[in-house]
């Protein structure tokens, strides 16, 4: 048998319930063994007991002569097969019975006397125990009734056999069990550890074979899965957002070092310093704030902040956002209105919710037109916190409002305005940290963003 296959959980297993199943078998044999051996001596006392008052009455009613002929009838052919007698005088000289001699031996402290013999007829020539009681009768004359135990030995004979019987198709029947329990959880194992050797050889999107019963392998194999599935996800927004990062950051970068050049190769003019100075301050700018809205996005999405989640006042952040960005849009020319319903509390994290809805506010106030409008409302629907961020710009179109809640996606008539794809993506890892109901849809025209947050 294989050393593997002996060291798996499921064999061992196996092997543990079969000794379990041998000790109580064992004990459950044992005990019926005990309580009917028991049960046979009583009944062999009783019996041997019953017949010596039988024989003392008889020899006490009739005299010697009638206990003869009681004895010759009891040993006789006629007799019990079982039964052992011998009536003897005061010197131990049989007078009747089955015994050719007195037996030798004492009787034990509760007066019985067991001795080996030899039965008349008996082809095997196995010595037979008997077992009897001495009774002293009047006129020096002593009696010995017996019984054969031959009965007790079958009996022992039956037990061990059953015992035999019951624990020899046990073992072979939970050996064969331990070996398929084994081979399977091998098998399965085997399974798990090729997918792991497939991973960790950098295919991703190796899963572990499901068999489809549902048992505790196939549901440890789903959750691996899922795991699986959440850092391919991971990886391939890791790689996204490297490749994107690195697309991104080298334009402004770029600019930057473009024009440290362009300054140390023109004259020493302090005005054309100063110029170059603010760009790359500006460069340097975008940098940060790309930088600074990754590392929200990544809090947001590895659920950190959760330890922080504390209640929130939404209605007073929403009144504080209006009052900060109604100025910037009446200065771009829009109208802004807010419908904000009063003490709306919600379990969150204010610091990454303010920045997801001024996320959404700055996205607004970019992409509408002149003379558009911008409106803020925030109330409740069957008990959930409804918060809605309306515009009359341009919009998304249905088949991208997927692939804009992505890192770094701009669509292409927002390339030429300010900014680095990351807002909506911090929006909806904000959403998802919330558990709430990211959703964006036709304002007809413009675009409604929805957030929808839990009643907790």
């Amino acid at each position: 048998m294989p050393t593997r296959l002996l060291r798996t959980f499921g064999f061992q297993i196996a092997l543990l319930y079969l000794v379990l199943l041998s000790v109580t078998l064992i004990a459950l044999i044992g005990f019926v063994y005990w309580s009917t051996s028991g049960l046979i001596e009583r009944v062999m006392s009783q019996t041997i007991s019953s017949e010596i008052r039988g024989l003392a009455e008889q020899y006490r009613d009739e005299g010697l002569p009638g206990l003869l002929d009681a004895i010759v009838e009891r040993s006789g052919p006629g007799g019990d097969r079982q039964g052992v007698y011998l009536l003897a005088d005061a010197r131990h000289q049989p007078l009747a019975g089955n015994l050719a001699m007195w037996p030798a031996g004492q009787p034990n402290e509760s007066g019985w006397l067991e001795i080996g013999l030899e039965r008349h007829g008996d082809q095997s020539g196995a010595s037979h125990i008997v077992r009897g009681r001495v009774f002293e009768l009047t006129g020096g004359y002593h009696l010995f009734v017996g019984r054969d135990t031959v009965e007790r030995g079958g009996f022992q004979k039956i037990i061990k056999k059953s015992l035999a019987w019951a624990l020899m198709p046990a073992l072979g029947l939970g050996l064969l069990g331990g070996v398929l329990i084994g081979r399977y959880s091998l098998r399965r194992v085997d399974a798990v550890s090729a997918a792991g050797a497939d991973i960790v050889n950098g295919d991703l999107s190796r899963r572990v074979p499901l068999t489809g019963s549902g048992d505790e392998f196939d549901r440890l194999a789903a959750t691996i899965n899922e795991m699986l599935e959440r850092i391919e996800t991971l990886m391939s927004g890791m790689r996204l957002v490297t490749d994107s990062l690195a697309h991104d950051l080298r334009g402004p970068l770029t600019h930057a070092k473009g024009g440290l050049d362009h300054a140390l190769r023109g004259a020493a003019d302090a005005e054309v310093y100063r110029e170059t100075l603010e760009q790359i301050n500006l460069e340097l700018e975008t940098i940060l704030h790309t930088f600074e809205a990754l590392v929200s996005i990544a809090q947001a999405e590895a659920g950190v902040s959760r330890l922080t989640l504390g209640p929130v006042d939404l209605s007073g952040l929403l009144g504080d956002l209006f009052e900060v960005y109604q100025p910037i849009a009446e200065d771009a020319g829009l109208s802004v209105t807010g419908e904000v319903a009063p003490t709306i509390t919600i379990q969150g994290h204010r610091q990454l919710l303010g920045q997801a809805v001024a996320n959404l506010l700055d996205n607004a106030v970019k992409f509408t037109p002149a003379g558009g409008h911008i409106e803020i409302s925030l109330g409740r629907d069957a008990g959930a916190a409804v918060l809605a961020v309306r515009d009359s710009g341009p919009g998304i179109p249905p088949a991208d409002r997927e692939r804009v809640l992505e890192r770094f996606v701009r669509l292409d008539d927002s390339r030429g305005t300010p900014g680095n794809g990351l807002g909506l993506s911090l929006v909806a890892a904000v959403a998802k940290l919330h558990g709430a109901h990211l959703e964006l849809a036709d304002n007809e025209p413009g675009l409604r963003v929805t957030l929808v947050f839990p009643n907790r």
